[in-house]
């Protein structure tokens, strides 16, 4: 399935929904082969919900309803409602960056607070570039969180 077939799933989905909406435009801005699909809304609240709960429903939703039989994996997409989930994985970074700094000041592991596993998988490849640090998750179901250690080179 293309982008414009599920774009315009989202427009339909949006309708039915009767979500008030000014645009659903696409993009692959990261070039990390996931496609974009950015919504704005002078409504975001509805489409976003609480701690972007109904953002994430509705992911899964136009997920599954874009999966082909044969390639259950294709197309690699996220829907965003007026940045929610940029901003927020921009804010994710650099707490994480922030942990890495206190992590190498003390030189010794901190852990962060429980995370989804996008969000985890997110902290792991931000902080992979650094030689002097490593990740790992730790915990067990909602309490499943990032550590970032401190590599002692002696």
């Amino acid at each position: 399935m293309n982008s414009d077939e599920i774009k315009s799933i989202i427009e339909e989905l949006l309708q039915k929904l009767s979500a008030e909406f000014v645009s659903v435009d696409f993009s692959d801005e990261e070039g990390d082969g996931v496609i974009r699909f950015a919504i704005k809304t002078n409504e975001p609240d509805v489409l976003i919900g609480r701690d972007g709960i109904t953002l994430l429903a509705m992911n899964h939703v136009v997920r599954k309803m874009a999966e082909k039989e044969d390639d259950p994996l294709n197309p690699k997409f996220i829907i965003d409602v007026n940045d929610y989930q940029k901003n927020k994985l921009d804010e994710l970074k650099q707490k994480a960056k922030m942990m890495a700094e206190r992590a190498r000041f003390f030189k010794s592991s901190i852990p962060l607070e429980p995370m989804s596993s996008y969000e985890r998988m997110i902290v792991h490849s931000f902080l992979s570039v650094f030689d002097d640090l490593a990740t790992e998750s730790a915990g067990e179901g909602p309490l499943r969180h990032v550590v970032i250690k401190y590599k002692d080179d002696e």
